[in-house]
């Protein structure tokens, strides 16, 4: 049956879901690496890498944690930079699925399997790039954190083995031929700019939502 679903599915988009896939895995193995050089036992980054399974604010929760920050202030902290996932609920809704199959769609909502899922041009395609990017997220990021745990065991600094660059570098390689329209380009610059110069004022993770009003900007 999943055979079937991603025939529908154009081999460039199939190999661009599982670049992305992959490069998540390697982000993947940068958080795992940098919990257990902070301190953490294993089965805390592993936990969040299943059951939150959203990046950023794992990556924010636990650096929050380890600078002395309270747990709570932590959590609110992550559920803050996920505050986008409301607006993607609502753009995905025909794509997660039904009652228990629901949850589980629901579950693996990210900003990668949003963007391909809401990309592709007819609905049966747009639900099985959401649902092969989805899951190759919810398989591969845990998997690089357990690889991961190992690398900080061996690594001092793991960070400065430049993992966590490898997932904006794959990403910005896959959007650089939109680039060619105009408008698009406006567009990601525009939202570029208003990120950086919110870096300094803003927390962590708030940049990237305020960077949606490029879309507002428009070619003249």
């Amino acid at each position: 049956m999943l055979r079937h679903s991603l025939a529908c599915l154009k081999g460039d988009t199939i190999k661009a879901i599982l670049l992305v896939d992959i490069a998540v895995g390697v982000v993947g193995v940068s958080y795992g690496s940098l919990a257990m050089s902070w301190g953490f036992p294993l089965w805390v980054p592993l936990a969040l890498s299943t059951l939150v399974l959203a990046g950023a604010s794992e990556f924010m929760f636990i650096g929050i944690i380890v600078s002395g920050g309270n747990p709570l202030a932590a959590a609110a902290a992550g559920l803050l930079v996920n505050a986008r996932h409301i607006p993607f609920g609502v753009a995905v809704r025909d794509l997660v699925g039904k009652r228990a199959t629901g949850l589980l769609g629901c579950h693996i909502m990210n900003d990668e399997s949003v963007v391909f899922g809401m990309s592709q041009p007819t609905a049966e395609q747009r639900k099985a790039a959401y649902w092969l990017c989805g899951c190759g997220v919810a398989i591969l990021w845990p998997l690089g954190v357990l690889l991961g745990s190992g690398v900080g065991k061996l690594l001092p600094s793991p960070e400065t083995i430049g993992l966590d660059a490898v997932f904006p570098a794959i990403l910005l390689a896959l959007v650089i031929p939109a680039f060619k329209k105009r408008t698009t380009l406006i567009r990601a610059l525009s939202g570029a700019v208003i990120s950086l110069a919110s870096v300094p004022f803003t927390p962590a993770g708030v940049p990237v939502l305020l960077s949606l009003f490029g879309l507002l900007a428009r070619k003249k």
